[in-house]
């Protein structure tokens, strides 16, 4: 039970740690800071299931804006992916997390799992 409870407080302090070790870089218009400032509200969803909040979707759709090029993209993978291998997530989290662009309507070149191949995302 113990570590049920710490699974939500991990996944704060990685989010956390992303913006202390992944500071914006300059080459890439949207920072790992900036993805985690986007994800923030969707945090919830992946914890928890349920319904995905409206700002959760708006900071996907913005996100997914933001990121206009190849390298963009490769760069929120990366970072999306630091997240989830981050911490010890239950296969749950990931299948949650995972299924937010399509209950937020938003189509994604990638597929968030700890697998994914974000050298291959064009």
């Amino acid at each position: 039970m113990a570590f049920t409870c710490a699974i939500p407080k991990l996944v704060c302090i990685a989010l956390i740690g992303l913006i202390v070790v992944f500071p914006g870089r300059v080459e890439s218009s949207v920072s790992c800071t900036q993805v985690v400032n986007y994800l923030t509200p969707c945090v919830n969803f992946v914890i928890n299931g349920g319904s995905v909040s409206q700002q959760c979707c708006s900071g996907i759709r913005s996100l997914n804006t933001a990121a206009s090029n190849t390298k963009d993209r490769q760069d929120v993978c990366n970072c999306i992916k630091s997240v989830v291998n981050g911490v010890p997530v239950s296969q749950t989290y990931i299948n949650n997390a995972a299924n937010l662009p399509s209950k937020c309507g938003v189509r994604l070149p990638y597929k968030i799992s700890p697998s994914t191949d974000c050298k291959s995302v064009k």
